[in-house]
């Protein structure tokens, strides 16, 4: 009996994974998930720790609002509440960057990574290390972020732009706040937050007039702590808005050449057996070929100058590639919905190229075809016949077994 068992859960497995399948297709699971579901979690994280950090010091606001420059940080009275500001801007800055993880933002990502192991060892420290709520969902928050890195990997000047400004207004409320605080340290003390805002100003920008020193130990120590957050913060909004310029105008102008070369030519989507040798003998036939993948192979089966990295079922992915000028597009992934997917954006885009359709389930050999593939190809259906035909003694005649393997759409 043991030996039917593989026999007996096979089709339940089958249609486990087709029921998958279904549900992942009606719930336009590559649309949302990983980076949408992500952004949430960290907006909602953010806002919690943002709240928590307000809370810490909602209740000394007055002492705030009355506060008066003083030599050294000792001598505020609310000097305890001070605890809450860096929870509560941490919030912020996450509820912030959640906006450019729901465009897959890879900047936002690593910001995000570092606030939130920031926050982590906040939350520890001032907790006594108590496994909370918030612990645990910070740390699978975390698992989540590292788990799903791949995700992340657009280069955004939305993105670069946003962190840009925020981090300088941050950095500018940290320096315009700790100036007027640290007022009486300096010399001639700083009494208002006009003459704060302004020292703040000169300071960051290295201009340095000179007209107000500081002279206390506290308020050399954070000017001497606005200089270097100044420099890196500056530093990096530079290169998070002038990184993606160059990224973007450099894949502008590689796309442009790319289209120029590749007309007349075969795209395959998918990145199995079928999909390699299939590019393997175009290639050997000396035939222009370029390979639309989703993400980067992990084993390198095809030159670099024939491989795109992008949706093959996005119709402007699809433009990008050449689909309109291309001979024949192949659908050869391992799932046959995604292949149904490609053969209708090939369609939609127009133009002179065939389509080709894999499948492997026969049971969406009729599914497939409704969407009007020119060619369909079922190498694995026909592995099953051409085995029984040879154990029941039949003759193997090789045109039917070539009208089995390249099935036409119905229409011959």
């Amino acid at each position: 009996m043991a030996q039917f068992r593989p026999v007996l859960h096979f089709p339940f497995r089958q249609r486990l994974a087709r029921l998958l399948a279904q549900l992942r297709q009606r719930c336009f699971w590559d649309h949302w998930f990983p980076h949408i579901a992500i952004a949430v979690a960290v907006a909602v994280f953010g806002l919690i720790n943002f709240l928590d950090g307000l809370a810490r010091v909602v209740p000394n606001f007055p002492g705030f609002i009355n506060l008066k420059p003083v030599l050294h940080l000792a001598q505020i009275p609310a000097f305890k509440a001070l605890a809450g500001i860096p929870q509560g801007l941490a919030g912020a800055v996450l509820m912030v960057m959640s906006i450019g993880l729901a465009f897959r933002s890879r900047f936002a990502w690593a910001i995000t990574l570092l606030l939130a192991a920031a926050t982590l060892a906040l939350i520890l420290h001032q907790s006594g290390l108590h496994w909370g709520a918030l612990v645990a969902f910070n740390g699978l928050l975390l698992i989540a972020i590292l788990v799903f890195h791949r995700a992340f990997a657009h280069s955004s000047l939305a993105a670069g732009t946003l962190f840009g400004v925020v981090s300088v207004v941050l950095l500018l409320g940290y320096a315009v706040f700790g100036a007027y605080i640290l007022g009486a340290g300096f010399s001639p003390p700083i009494t208002t937050l006009p003459t704060a805002l302004y020292f703040s100003v000169v300071t960051l920008s290295t201009v340095g007039y000179g007209d107000i020193v500081p002279k206390s130990f506290d308020a050399r120590m954070f000017v001497v702590s606005i200089i270097i957050l100044g420099i890196t913060v500056f530093a990096t909004s530079i290169s998070a808005v002038i990184v993606p310029l160059v990224n973007g105008r450099m894949q502008r102008l590689l796309a442009g050449e790319k289209k120029r070369m590749k007309q007349n030519h075969y795209i395959i989507t998918g990145d199995n057996a079928l999909a390699h040798n299939t590019y393997r003998e175009l290639k050997a036939r000396h035939l222009p070929v370029l390979v639309l993948l989703a993400a980067p192979p992990t084993t390198p089966w095809v030159e670099a100058d024939d491989l795109m990295i992008g949706d093959a079922s996005d119709l402007e992915t699809l433009r990008k590639a050449g689909g309109a000028d291309a001979l024949a597009i192949l659908a050869l992934r391992a799932d046959d919905s995604e292949n149904a997917f490609i053969v209708l954006a090939a369609k939609e885009i127009g133009g002179k190229a065939r389509t080709v359709a894999a499948v492997k389930n026969s049971k969406n050999l009729a599914r497939v075809r409704r969407v009007g593939p020119d060619l369909v190809i079922a190498p694995d259906i026909l592995g099953g016949e051409v085995l029984a035909m040879a154990l029941n003694g039949e003759t193997l005649n090789s045109e039917n077994i070539l009208r089995n393997i390249f099935q036409n759409d119905g229409k011959s």
